[in-house]
Order: C-alpha cells, then structure tokens, then sequence
C-alpha cells in the first residue's frame, strides 16, 4: 500500500532565515502579503524587522497583530476582512501555532468562503487557498510544516481540527534565533508539544517509513535539549536543536497522524483556555501509559530515541518512557488540572462532553489503542491530580 507525502514547497532552516524572506516571497512571485501575528511580535519589534526587510526588496505589507493565543472563529472573521479589504496575494504567518493557524484559516475561507465549520475533520479540504508562508517564533507545533490548523468554534467552545492540502503553507522559515526571548514556561509547554507530536506520530495508526525517520529524528533533537532551554533560553545550541525538531515533528504528524493526546487535548483547551502545548503535557504520561499495551515496541524505540534504554526489552524500554515523561513534567514545573485552577465542579461536569469532542475530532481513531467514551473520561480523572 502507498501512502502520500506532503511538504511546503520551501523549508529555509537556519540562525538569520528571517531575513530571507523576501526572497522567498520573490521566488514565488508574491508580492503584497499580510502579515498574521501577535501584539508580542509587535512590542518587541519583530513584526517591524519583518517589514523592514520585505519594504528594502520593495515588497508593500501590512500587518494584523490581534489575534489571540487560541484562534477562534471570531478572530479568523476579523482576519479575513482584513483581507478582503487589502487584496493581498497571499498571508504569512508570524508567532507560535497560533498566528500561523490563523493564517491557514483565512486562507482557504478567503477563497473559498463558507464557514469553519465546513471544514471541520473528518472533511478534508485539498481545493485552492490563499498561499501561506510560515514563520515560527516557538519550538512548537510544527504549524509551519503541517496539513492541519485548528480553530475554535466561538457558538459552542470546540476546537476543530480542520485538515487538508489547503492548509499546507507553500513555504516555511524557521530561525531558531526567533525563540531566544521565549520565557521557560513557554519554551516547556511549546517543547513538549513538540515532544508529543513526534511521539503520536511514531505510534500511530498511520505512521510510515517516511514519518518515522523524522518522528526519531525529532526525539533525539528535543529530548537531551528541552531541559537544558527551560533552564537558560541563552543557550544557542539547545535552541537550535529544539527549534529543528519541531520542524522535524511537524513533518511527522503531518504524514502520519496524531492521536488520543491531542484528541483530549484540545476540549481543555477549548473550555478552560489552558495553553495547547501545557494540556498536552498534562495528559502525556497517563496516555502514554494506557496505550502502551498496543504499541509497545513502537513506544520502546521512543524511549531509545530519547537515550533512556540501553540494554532494556521492550517492556522495560517503555515503561521507562513513562517515567521519564513524569520526571520531564516535574522538572519542567507542569501542573495538573487541578493545580492549574481549574474549577473541579466543571470540570467533572464536562467529562462527557469533552469525551465526545474528543472522539468527535478523529484523532483517538489513530491511537494504537482505540478508547471509548468511558475509557476517555477516565483518563481525564486520572490526569485530573497525577
């Protein structure tokens, strides 16, 4: 059986890459971009440099910086009619997940309007889009690579996974330099974001040869790195390696899959506003532990990747995954649920709702096992105070 990869056309990796992007944008015969970002790359001048750089190549542009840590569709409209009323040829996304999922969004509703909803997984949307130039100020989501963004639904608080050709930036830029400023709770929640994507997309249901390489490759980058950015921000080579491996995940789930972490992920995203990489690492260790039984050698190389198994089987090999993405939470200060503040009452109220969602996204179907609403609510009551 054959399976279909799928890449930007232009990926530039390396220190100083921002300042290519008018070239980029030349090479692709693109000429009047809006620039989709944040109030934080505007404070510290980045969205400034942007600009200055693509105005010396007599490149016009402009900027949106309202959008807001979690896209929703209120933010998506506001975007497009900033579009629509600056006829620009195409949209870069500049910031974390967020700005650059924002830009996906708009791109497609700007050509081929409807609403979000429309596009909602398990739809998958390969028609024509706005072109998307990503640029990643986190060690993150991988956004910048990916076939996927996800927007939430302002009428009823779910986060929708919306998925497609459409989506897939035409060119990605990634400048680790961008994430020398990034404070530690950020670099912690958005590196094991990262973390997760490489290891759902190993795991999955469908995961491939080519997948594989860089869901390993993407490991071996974070792990002996993440600790070490969390702890000093100033370290360039942790930066670097961080930075290139959320590139690498990205590439990964995007031809394979995530799976039952970021399916339960985004309901607490949605309904308590917890940033998407922080509940990510809230569920990892209990999800992990649950599907092991279904994937076990799969979750041993993991834990070989991440240089935790030498001379382990395989049953040993991934229970020691488990315990060191304990150890990581721990280290890297992640709180529960409960410890976040989350309001226990409601929360257990929006147990069954948030299940459904869950299921409702696609994502647990690629899970290596495949849970059911039960089983889902009680991974959140056991994620609730690990």
């Amino acid at each position: 059986m054959s399976y279909q990869i799928t890449l930007p056309r232009i990926i530039r990796i390396g220190r100083g890459a921002l300042g290519e992007t008018a070239d980029i944008l030349s090479n692709l015969r693109l000429s009047k971009p809006l620039i989709v970002t944040d109030a934080t790359m505007v404070r510290n001048g980045t969205a400034d440099r942007l600009q200055a750089a693509l105005a010396s190549a007599h490149i016009e542009s402009a900027v949106f910086s309202d959008t807001i840590p979690e896209p929703d569709t209120r933010t998506v409209a506001a975007v497009l009619a900033a579009v629509e009323a600056g006829r620009f040829d195409c949209l870069i996304g500049l910031g974390g997940g967020s700005p650059i999922d924002t830009a996906k969004a708009v791109a497609v509703l700007c050509v081929q309007g409807r609403a979000m909803r429309d596009y909602k997984a398990p739809h998958q949307e390969n028609g024509p889009a706005l072109p998307i130039i990503g640029i990643p100020t986190t060690a993150g989501t991988g956004s910048e690579v990916t076939r996927f963004t996800v927007v939430t639904d302002n009428d009823n608080c779910e986060k929708m996974l919306c998925a497609g050709l459409s989506f897939l930036p035409v060119a990605a830029i990634v400048d680790y330099e961008l994430t020398l400023s990034k404070p530690p709770r950020l670099t912690a929640d958005t590196g094991i974001d990262a973390l997760t994507h490489a290891i759902e997309a190993y795991v999955s249901r469908r995961a491939n040869a080519f997948s594989d390489g860089f869901a390993l490759a993407a490991i071996r980058n974070i792990a002996p790195h993440l600790r070490r950015a969390y702890v000093d921000g100033a370290d360039l080579s942790a930066r670097e390696a961080l930075m290139l491996g959320a590139t690498q995940a990205g590439i990964a789930f995007s031809n394979s899959s995530v799976a039952l972490v970021h399916g339960m992920s985004r309901p607490i995203g949605a309904h308590f506003h917890v940033p998407h990489g922080l509940s990510n690492a809230m569920l990892l260790p209990a999800i992990t532990a649950y599907s092991i039984p279904g994937a076990e050698a799969r979750y041993a190389d993991c834990a070989r990747a991440m240089g935790l198994a030498a001379g382990l089987d395989d049953d040993a090999a991934a229970r020691a995954l488990v315990a060191e993405l304990r150890a990581l939470n721990a280290d890297l200060a992640v709180p529960t649920p409960k410890a976040y503040g989350v309001d226990p009452a409601t929360w257990t109220t929006l147990l069954p709702t948030m299940a459904q969602q869950a299921l409702a996204s696609g994502s647990p179907s690629n899970n290596p096992i495949i849970p059911d609403v039960k089983a889902i609510m009680a991974l959140y009551r056991e994620a609730w105070c690990a």
